[in-house]
């Protein structure tokens, strides 16, 4: 018994793909490197999004309605791709190694964005009256950066809250309480980020120059990688359980099949195996309850 309570009963490994020591991950120790991932990443995402209108309008001479309508479909391709880093992490990569992979995408595709705005070439060029006039190349690779921006938070919006989620063992009572403390925390470093991008970025932008307001964002997103690669040693990861799309599928034909079957008053009756873990590789068992039959 005391050799098993070293160890996390959720699953959960650490980086050498060992058990998880309880001790030594995961719980608070871990979640600076997180919320200080998640900060910088909002910080850099409505940094470009806050005022991309002013600069389609200013630097690439679109009009408002183009404007309007490049910004809106960039926005919603943000919350499309987070699809595909959901299924990659959940089926194969792992939250570790998706927020990891999709958050170097996310700060090349910020170097881009700030190259296209600073660099000379690249930079759009403008006259007396402060007319820009674009060439193909520079708004091509404007929004190659602007994309592969929107790839990258495919793969960090849905992640690292679970993430984060995981560093907690709910079978221990005491660690499942600080969840809630956890996403109290994370919110507060999302709103965090968002306001020192809404006020100083959209001010440093305006007032200084394109370039620093887009370099800052970078850097940001540069630090964010740091911070989350730095808490390496002390996360605790779920393994990938291949496809969930299978699994939807497999509770559909079950609840049909199955929807007249009594819920066993013993915990002990309900599942398929009797250790800890789930027989579906990388998920944890649901709680016994009578709720939610």
């Amino acid at each position: 018994m005391a050799e098993q309570d070293i160890h996390t009963k959720d699953g959960t490994t650490d980086f050498r793909n060992n058990p998880a020591i309880k001790n030594e991950t995961g719980n608070w120790k871990a979640c600076p490197y997180i919320l200080g991932n998640e900060c910088c990443e909002r910080l850099a995402y409505y940094g470009i999004n806050t005022n991309m209108v002013n600069y389609l309008k200013s630097q690439l001479n679109q009009s408002n309605v183009v404007a309007i309508n490049n910004v809106t479909n960039w926005s919603g391709t943000c919350y499309v791709t987070p699809l595909i880093g959901a299924f990659l992490a959940d089926a194969y990569l792992g939250r570790y190694w998706t927020i990891a992979s999709f958050s170097i995408i996310y700060v090349f595709g910020m170097t881009l964005l700030t190259l296209s705005a600073s660099v000379h070439g690249l930079k759009p060029t403008c006259d007396e009256k402060n007319v820009c006039q674009p060439s193909g190349l520079q708004t091509g690779f404007f929004f190659l950066g602007l994309y592969l921006i929107a790839l990258g938070t495919g793969g960090i919006k849905p992640c690292v809250s679970s993430f984060g989620a995981d560093q907690f063992d709910d079978s221990d009572e005491t660690e499942k309480k600080s969840k809630s403390s956890f996403f109290n925390w994370f919110y507060f470093s999302i709103n965090i980020g968002a306001l020192v991008a809404s006020s100083v970025l959209v001010w440093i932008q305006t007032n200084v120059g394109w370039g620093w307001g887009f370099g800052i964002p970078a850097v940001a997103m540069a630090v964010a990688v740091v911070s989350f690669f730095s808490g390496t040693r002390l996360y605790r990861n779920l393994r990938p359980g291949g496809s969930p799309l299978t699994r939807i599928c497999q509770v559909v034909v079950a609840s049909f099949r199955k929807f007249e079957v009594e819920v066993p008053k013993e915990k002990s009756l309900l599942y398929e195996t009797a250790e800890e873990e789930s027989v579906v590789k990388g998920s944890r068992k649901l709680d016994h309850t009578k709720q939610l039959r």
